[in-house]
C-alpha cells in the first residue's frame, strides 16, 4: 500500500531540509564535481555552491581536485550569499587557515617542533610553509646546513612568536637543534666515562687539533693526543669523515665538554724505552723538530729526546754542516726519566 501525502505533508517535510545559510556561516558540504575554475559543492540546501579555485589553497598552482577529494565531506565559510542561481560561494581555505593557525598557537604554547617547507630564500632568512601559512626564519635562528637548503626542502621548526592579527609567524630552525642536542648529550654523558675506548668520525681539523664526533656529540681530540710520534698538523694523520677509536681521556660535565686520545688506544712506546735504554747509551736518531733551544732526536719509534743547542751547535761545527730535519746523528743518552718521559742528550764519541 502506497502512502499518501497531502500538500502540506510535502511542505512540512521540505522544510525540514530548507536550511538557512547566510554569509559567514561555517557549513559541511561534500564535493560533487569539478570545474575548470573550482568545485561544486552539496552543502544540504535546495541548491549547490560553489568553491573558486582561489578559495582552495593559499597555493595559487593549487587544482581543486588536487585538495579537495570528490565525496568527502570538509568544512566550508559561506563568503557570499546566493547569486540569482541560488548559488552560494564558499571558501576552503579560509577555514583551513583558522584551524592550522589554532594549531600553532597551541604549538607554540606547548614548545613542540612542526614540519615547515622552504620556499624561497630572502634577505636575512628563509621564507616558508606551515600547513598553508607563510613564515619566515631569520637567519640567525638557522642551523648551518639548513641556511644553504633549497625550495621545497622540509625542516623541523619551533614557533619564536606567532600573531594571527598581523598574519605574523617567525620560526627557529637552531632552536630545534639545541634542544635535541641537549638531549643527544643528555644521553651521550650519561653513558660515558674516563677510560672508555669508543669510536668516533673526524668532523672537523683545526690548528690544535680535531673534533670526533661521538654519538652525535663533538669532542676535541687535541694534537697532543693524536700520535705518541711528533705530528705538525692534524691533517698529517687525519682527514674529515674518518672514522677512528678513540680513549676518553676527560669528561667535564659543567662545561659539556669530552677530551679524547687517539695515541692511547695504541702502545706506550716509552714502555719500552724503559726496557731497551739506559744512561750512558749511544742510539743513533733522526732529527723530527729543531727549536730556538735545540733539536729533538727520534731515539726509538715515538719516543723523543732533546739535543740542547749549546750540544747541536757543537756538533755542528765538528761537522762543517747545518743539520737539518730528517737527518741521522750518533747521540748519547745522559739523562733519562722515564716518569716524566724526558731524555736528554749529548753527543757520542764516534760524533766529536
Amino acid at each position: 500500500m502506497v502512502e499518501k501525502y497531502t500538500d502540506e505533508d510535502f511542505e512540512a517535510l521540505l522544510s525540514k531540509y530548507d536550511y538557512t545559510f547566510k554569509r559567514g556561516d561555517i557549513v559541511k558540504g561534500v564535493v560533487c564535481a569539478y570545474e575548470s575554475d573550482g568545485a561544486i559543492v552539496d552543502i544540504g540546501s535546495k541548491s549547490t555552491a560553489f568553491v573558486p579555485s582561489y578559495e582552495v589553497s593559499s597555493d595559487r598552482k593549487a587544482k581543486a581536485e588536487e585538495v579537495l577529494e570528490k565525496g568527502t565531506e570538509y568544512e566550508f565559510l559561506i563568503t557570499q550569499d546566493c547569486d540569482e542561481n541560488g548559488r552560494f560561494m564558499l571558501s576552503y581555505k579560509k577555514v583551513h587557515l583558522a584551524h592550522t593557525w589554532a594549531e600553532l598557537e597551541s604549538v607554540k604554547e606547548t614548545d613542540e617542533t612542526i614540519a615547515a617547507t622552504v620556499t624561497q630564500h630572502v634577505k636575512g632568512g628563509l621564507i616558508v610553509d606551515v600547513s598553508g601559512v607563510q613564515g619566515f626564519i631569520p637567519q640567525g635562528q638557522l642551523c648551518a646546513r639548513e641556511a644553504i637548503c633549497n625550495p621545497g626542502d622540509k625542516i623541523d621548526v619551533k614557533i619564536l612568536t606567532i600573531d594571527k592579527a598581523q598574519n605574523n609567524l617567525i620560526l627557529s630552525n637552531k632552536k630545534v637543534y639545541e634542544t635535541n642536542m641537549a638531549e643527544t648529550r643528555k644521553s651521550v654523558f650519561s653513558q660515558i666515562e674516563v677510560g672508555q675506548v669508543v669510536k668516533g668520525e673526524v668532523v672537523r681539523i683545526t690548528d690544535f687539533g680535531a673534533f670526533v664526533n661521538i654519538g652525535g656529540v663533538d669532542c676535541l681530540l687535541p694534537l697532543s693526543q693524536i700520535s705518541w710520534k711528533w705530528v705538525e698538523h692534524p691533517t698529517d694523520l687525519l682527514s674529515v669523515g674518518q672514522e677512528i677509536n678513540v680513549e676518553i681521556i676527560d669528561i667535564d660535565y659543567d662545561k659539556q665538554r669530552i677530551s679524547l686520545s687517539l695515541k692511547n688506544t695504541e702502545p706506550d712506546p716509552w714502555i719500552k724505552a724503559e726496557e731497551e735504554l739506559k744512561e750512558g747509551d749511544v742510539k743513533e736518531g733522526i732529527i723530527t723538530r729543531i727549536k730556538a733551544f735545540g733539536a729533538f732526536v727520534e731515539v726509538i719509534p715515538g719516543v723523543e729526546a732533546l739535543l740542547p743547542q749549546s750540544v747541536l751547535s757543537e756538533l755542528q761545527n765538528s761537522k762543517g754542516t747545518i743539520l737539518k730535519v730528517g737527518d741521522k746523528i750518533d747521540t748519547k743518552i745522559i739523562k733519562f726519566n722515564p716518569k716524566d718521559k724526558r731524555i736528554s742528550l749529548g753527543l757520542s764519541t764516534e760524533e766529536v
